[in-house]
């Protein structure tokens, strides 16, 4: 917690500095790749940099760890941090990096707010910082110890042994290590890291959940190519959909990854929109040789039937277990999905068993939508969990 002497100045400054932050975050950026270009090109998402996600993924994360610290002083924000941990660790993130971090950050806070950053005021945002990375590394450094790695050291090379077109947009890879090896285990939902090395010579990183469940020799990853809107096309699925391909050997992290699926017999809502299924398939398909009589409700929304990667998988998987029932949204069903509704996806009138336990993953609206709707119908919020593909924006707990 924050000391007695940091608490009322953070709280006094926290109006002006999350007023700022966006401005600190954007300077800071800009600051550290100045100093660090290979960071740029081999760590951070150059996509997320110029639409400026990442910025306000820093610039939420700092607000809300601080206002965490001032309005929950005994709190601890696991379920915060254990998102942005388990993102590092399938980076290789080291600790010696938030000491970059910090130098950087805290130049650009000075250089944004001038002469409001008193000495006082300098060492009352430290302690934020330092509560934050230290909690941050040490719940890394847990996630090393348990895949059994050193510090950062989460790579290994992977061969394509199998590829597979889903959708027009979406391509499934089949891996399996290099040595022939199993895979090895993982928990359902996780995901991994893929590195690749572009044409400019940059090697950039985006992460993929695992779309099958674990106990196979191999893994499967499933690639929904980005194309831009306002911004540029996907880097790192724009090369795997043009290049990579059966007999060819990619850099892959170790799984990592905390929206996963829990133990037990509970009911759970399985609620997918896009390429966010990927993680909902690895459980269902977990769930069919692990705890088949578990009532599930399984929700996705689509554009059109022909745009639901793994359509077909998803609806057996479902068939599979007794006691599921599966809720489909198309935004065009046309004659092919006559089971589905059309149109985007409302969870106010389903059968919604007691005490479930929820997990979301799909674009941030229909996180926010169906988090919404769970909400007013008496979900607790601590049995809502999400993944976010791209910088955690902080939805809210």
């Amino acid at each position: 917690m924050l000391s007695e002497q940091a608490t009322p100045v953070v709280r006094a400054t926290l109006p002006v500095v999350g007023a700022a932050i966006g401005n600190i975050a954007e300077l800071f950026y800009r600051k550290l790749f100045d100093a660090h270009p290979e960071l740029l090109r081999e760590l951070f998402n150059r996509g997320n940099q110029a639409n400026g996600e990442q910025q306000k993924a820093l610039a939420g994360s700092i607000a809300a760890f601080a206002g965490m610290l001032l309005e929950k002083p005994d709190a601890r924000p696991d379920a915060m941090l254990a998102r942005i941990a388990n993102k590092h660790a399938s980076l290789g993130i080291t600790s010696d990096q938030y000491k970059i971090v910090h130098r950087h950050l805290f130049a650009a806070i000075a250089e944004v707010l001038g002469d409001a950053v008193t000495e006082e005021v300098a060492a009352a945002w430290d302690e934020v910082y330092w509560l934050m990375a230290n909690a941050l590394i040490a719940v890394e450094s847990r996630l090393y110890q348990e895949a059994g790695a050193a510090e950062g050291e989460v790579w290994r090379r992977m061969e394509i042994t199998e590829r597979r077109q889903e959708t027009p947009d979406v391509v499934s890879f089949v891996l399996r290590p290099r040595d022939g090896r199993p895979a090895g285990s993982f928990r359902p939902g996780q995901y991994v890291s893929v590195q690749v090395e572009l044409a400019d010579g940059a090697r950039q990183i985006r992460q993929y959940s695992l779309s099958a469940a674990p106990g196979r020799p191999d893994w499967r990853i499933s690639v929904k190519r980005v194309r831009g809107a306002a911004g540029p096309d996907g880097e790192v699925s724009s090369w795997l959909h043009e290049h990579a391909h059966p007999g060819d050997m990619l850099t892959v992290s170790m799984p990592f990854g905390d929206l996963v699926l829990p133990e037990g017999d509970g009911p759970l809502l399985l609620a997918s929109a896009g390429i966010g299924n990927t993680p909902v398939l690895a459980m269902l398909d977990h769930l069919t040789s692990t705890g088949p009589d578990r009532r599930v409700v399984s929700v996705h929304a689509d554009r059109t039937p022909a745009d639901h990667a793994h359509r077909e998988e998803h609806l057996d998987r479902v068939r599979t277990l007794p006691d599921c029932r599966l809720h489909l949204w198309y935004e065009s069903p046309g004659e092919e999905a006559p089971e589905a509704a059309a149109g985007r996806a409302d969870l106010g009138d389903l059968d919604l068993p007691e005490g479930l336990t929820a997990y979301l993953c799909g674009p941030l609206p229909f996180m926010r939508a169906v988090r919404g709707d769970l909400l007013r119908r008496g979900v607790p919020p601590e049995r809502i969990h999400y993944e976010v593909f791209g910088p955690d924006l902080w939805l809210g707990q």
